[in-house]
């Protein structure tokens, strides 16, 4: 029910429909995390990893615990944490064997870490469009784009709906490639009688503070195939150190780093996996209730959930239609923001449109990926392969990486659908998550009622 409202816009100088901060998002911390926490530190092992072959090299008990617990919910055979989904993306990019110049194909509307894995391994991001419906990676965009320095595509369920995982792993099986799935914003939503996070050859999980449930920073790999998930654990604990070891000598290198996940965090994720069911169901009745409530409002089209998926409201993402609306979204946003209301512009630039991207040259490893990448090319008759002629700190083709593949990667307009979405149409709340409840809801659909009046009124 849509109350009466003041006609006056608080970015006018009327009152707003809410006057009060939001509560601090909280993922329901209660006894069962203390419990764990206090057990943990009575035993006085805050970490149960060791760098050398033996037990300790899988992690203590709360994380073997933790890592249990996840395999068994998404129903996989192997669950490998990190300290967090960062750490988890590029364990799974090295795992796959991306390497130096390889070309890795992913979403343009994600945050950085899903480009910044590839890049980490001196790997080249090539960004595909994204479909406008739930925004996950178009197919169509991904194969266009394939080609034969392609080895993975790593696509993002993004802001709690799968992408088209089942057409995606199609064209992966097809060209040969691995698929790995973003999943951090998407935990128990499903696509085709699939998890999202299953489907792909690894599956990352966020464990981070504002996701559905966290360990405060923690990230979690998914995986069917034995080998993958030894590589991850090898690349999660300096994992040089124990090749030829704990490995029975059929792996003959494998850099790690310190990925390690402490046992307080696993003490916390203990009792939080099993809160996942009832906090996402409270975020998916919020999100139905102001789906059913916006119906008046023929300028915003709510999140869409496709045939045979389901949507876990991570972000309640809209569509914001000007030409129906009568007002612009900039001056839809700032009001509704005047009224006190949770609610941003567009999502996130996309990535190739950061400085990085667009000045690839400053980026070391950008800047390596590309060079060698350009060296598999056939080269100019003015080019010559040989590094060793050149000052070791700057790369000798670096004019021609900023001018020319620069363009071919990350130019503007290479992804018309993210840049729409950026520009104009998208608008985001996060009003769906726990605490909030429905007096939020009722508040947010007061407000936009209140706004669009008003707006159409100075408007006329």
């Amino acid at each position: 029910m849509i109350k009466k409202t003041k006609s006056k816009l608080a970015i006018h100088g009327g009152s707003p429909v809410r006057s009060s901060p939001y509560p601090i998002h909280s993922t329901m911390l209660d006894d069962a995390e203390e419990k764990q926490l206090i057990e943990t530190i009575r035993k006085g092992h805050l970490s149960g990893f060791s760098a050398r072959p033996g037990d300790r090299f899988l992690g203590g008990e709360k994380v073997i615990e933790l890592e249990e617990h996840f395999a068994k919910k998404f129903n996989v055979k192997f669950a490998v944490s990190t300290n967090s989904a960062t750490s988890s993306l590029h364990s799974a990019i090295s795992a796959i064997g991306i390497r130096e110049g390889d070309e890795v194909i992913t979403s343009p509307f994600t945050m950085s870490a899903t480009g910044s894995s590839i890049v980490m391994q001196n790997a080249v991001p090539v960004f595909a469009d994204i479909e406008d419906r739930t925004f996950g990676l178009d197919p169509a965009s991904v194969e266009k784009l394939i080609s034969k320095k392609t080895k993975a595509i790593l696509t993002v369920n993004i802001l709690g709906h799968p992408s088209r995982l089942k057409e995606l792993k199609e064209i992966a099986d097809k060209y040969n490639l691995f698929l790995i799935e973003d999943n951090a914003q998407s935990p128990m939503a499903e696509n085709h009688g699939k998890l999202a996070g299953t489907v792909g050859d690894i599956g990352i999980l966020s464990l981070n503070y504002h996701k559905c449930i966290q360990t405060g920073e923690g990230g979690i790999a998914l995986t069917n195939d034995p080998n993958l998930a030894e590589r991850l654990r090898l690349i999660r604990n300096h994992g040089e150190v124990v090749v030829g070891k704990i490995n029975k000598g059929h792996m003959t290198n494998q850099l790690g780093w310190n990925y390690r996940l402490s046992e307080l965090q696993a003490a916390v994720g203990i009792p939080q996996i099993k809160k996942l069911d009832y906090l996402t169901k409270i975020r998916s009745d919020l999100a139905s209730m102001l789906i059913k409530e916006l119906e008046p409002f023929n300028f915003l089209t709510p999140p869409v959930i496709e045939p045979e998926s389901s949507h876990v409201f991570y972000l309640f993402g809209m569509r914001f239609h000007e030409h129906d609306a009568g007002f612009s979204r900039k001056e839809f946003v700032n009001a509704m923001k005047a009224e006190g209301i949770a609610l941003n512009e567009g999502y996130v630039l996309p990535m190739y449109l950061e400085p990085m991207y667009q000045n690839p040259h400053l980026t070391p490893q950008l800047n390596v990926a590309l060079s060698s990448n350009f060296l598999k090319d056939e080269l100019p008759e003015n080019f010559t392969n040989n590094r060793s002629k050149h000052d070791h700190k700057k790369c000798p083709y670096e004019s021609h990486i900023k001018e020319n593949y620069s363009n071919k990667f990350y130019s503007p307009g290479i992804c018309p659908i993210a840049e729409k979405m950026h520009e104009s149409e998208i608008c985001i709340t996060d009003i769906c998550k726990y605490p909030n409840s429905e007096k939020e809801i009722l508040e947010f659909v007061e407000a936009v009622k209140k706004v669009s009046d008003g707006l159409l009124s100075l408007n006329a």
